[in-house]
C-alpha cells in the first residue's frame, strides 16, 4: 500500500498505478479515498475496461446505483475478454 501511494506520487498520471492505489483503498474500506483515486484513473485511461470496472463496484459499494451500472456497461464496451464480458454482465444484471 506504502509503494502503491509513492509510485502515484511520482507518476500522477498513469491511471494504472492510480487505479492499482484506489482499488487499494476500496478493499481497505475507504470508500471515499478509493473514489476520489478511481475517478481520476478513469479520467486518465478512459477506455481502460478494468478501471471502469473497479469505478463501477465502488459507486455500488456506495449505493449510486446508476452510476454503477454506466461504469459497467463502458467497461462492457471496451473489453474482449470472454471472462471479464461475463463478470461484467453478471454485476449488470444485478
Amino acid at each position: 500500500f506504502d509503494l502503491l501511494k509513492k509510485a502515484a506520487l511520482k507518476q500522477p498520471r498513469d491511471g494504472h498505478i492510480i487505479d492499482s492505489l484506489g482499488w487499494s483503498y476500496f478493499k481497505r474500506g475507504e470508500l471515499k479515498e478509493a473514489l476520489v483515486h478511481l475517478e481520476r484513473a478513469v479520467e486518465l485511461q478512459p477506455l481502460d475496461p478494468v478501471l471502469n470496472d473497479h469505478l463501477g463496484d465502488v459507486y455500488q459499494a456506495l449505493d449510486r446505483k446508476e452510476e454503477a451500472q454506466s461504469q459497467w456497461q463502458r467497461a462492457l464496451e471496451f473489453t474482449t475478454e470472454i471472462a471479464d464480458r461475463k463478470k461484467i454482465e453478471k454485476k449488470l444484471q444485478g
